[in-house]
């Protein structure tokens, strides 16, 4: 017994490093893929010059902010104004520890390789997670002692407010479908028919799959939404007075909150790891193959959703924030309560 639990205190400490280097990759990766396709819809190159194609562009980024001076103003609340970025990044790092990128059956020991923590109410602790990432960005505009910065925060701790709503009430329908909050099993569900089975089409759910995008985009503060950090009103919003490596905390919270984002919905609406032609084509390849291949089509969805991310950006101008907040309580809430009932209803008359 005390063997396995050393094994399995091993394999966790493993988990954790190489997802967290993983998931940073791919934050880094994310702001070259943004830049170089918000290039090609403005026609023009994007990052070219460091490295081939510009590959390297994310590693020189780093080293520029890591080597910044960073700037104390004199007038900030020190405690808080340090805490704040921690708090955002520290909340979007933990929030990918519930997300599962492959099957169960994958082990080492006994032990699941493919998710750091398989919780049966997995779902509610990431909702959990994600809305403490918003006292980040509200304690970093208050400590900033900055109208800039304070009414950003304002602004994020709202738009988060009004959001979350429509967010959870959307998952509702997704949750009565599976009759489970672990996300294995809200994947296992969507699993047998390929995309016949995926909530977003055989589950009928592609008004809460619409909510549940719209919701998330106001959540990572991201175009049309990003009026927490509006350029042309606010300077830079919340993070006006940051600079070096807490600024560069605040950037890579927003990247890893929209991964986070790409990978639950591919969990809720897309079936998670299960290929989209579900037993039409039959097992091939060996052991590894048979391993490797779900997370192969885990990865294409989360890369699908980070591109609808950068393509609403390039695409969609921002919106008037009475608009934001009018559109998140006027519509897509009532919308949402609409789903449950109709998903409801649906389940009810399919069962009888």
């Amino acid at each position: 017994m005390e063997v396995s639990i050393w094994i399995f205190l091993l394999l966790s400490v493993l988990k954790v490093l190489v997802v967290t280097v993983i998931l940073l990759t791919a934050v880094a990766y994310t702001v070259l893929l943004e830049r170089k396709v918000v290039g090609r819809i403005q026609n023009r190159w994007g990052p070219s010059r460091v490295g081939p194609f510009g590959l390297l562009q994310p590693l020189a980024d780093g080293l520029k902010l890591f080597l910044k001076e960073d700037l104390m103003p004199t007038a900030v609340y020190r405690p808080l104004f340090v805490l704040a970025p921690i708090i955002a990044l520290a909340c979007a790092l933990m929030s990918i520890s519930m997300v599962p990128f492959g099957p169960e059956n994958v082990q080492f020991h006994g032990v699941g390789l493919f998710q750091i923590s398989d919780v049966n109410i997995g779902l509610l602790i990431l909702l959990g997670i994600t809305s403490v990432g918003v006292y980040g960005i509200a304690l970093s505009g208050w400590a900033s002692n900055n109208k800039y910065s304070l009414l950003g925060a304002l602004r994020a701790s709202a738009q988060v407010i009004s959001y979350e709503l429509a967010l959870g009430l959307s998952l509702v329908g997704v949750v009565l479908r599976s009759q489970s909050l672990r996300l294995r099993d809200i994947v296992d569900v969507q699993s047998t028919h390929g995309l016949l089975s995926w909530n977003v089409f055989g589950g009928l759910q592609f008004v809460a799959f619409f909510i549940y995008l719209t919701a998330a985009y106001a959540e990572t503060n991201r175009a049309p939404f990003d009026l927490p950090e509006a350029e042309s009103e606010l300077t830079a919003g919340y993070h006006t007075e940051y600079s070096s490596m807490k600024f560069a905390m605040f950037f890579m919270a927003e990247y890893a909150n929209m991964i986070t984002v790409s990978c639950v919905a591919t969990l809720l609406f897309f079936g998670g790891w299960s290929s989209p032609f579900g037993s039409l084509i039959p097992a091939f390849g060996g052991p590894v193959v048979q391993a490797l291949l779900p997370l192969f089509w885990f990865v294409a969805k989360v890369f699908f959703f980070l591109f609808l991310y950068v393509w609403v950006r390039g695409t969609l101008p921002r919106l008037r924030y009475d608009q934001l907040m009018g559109f998140g309580w006027k519509f897509l809430t009532p919308l949402a309560i609409l789903n449950i009932i109709a998903t409801s209803l649906w389940l009810a008359f399919r069962t009888t």
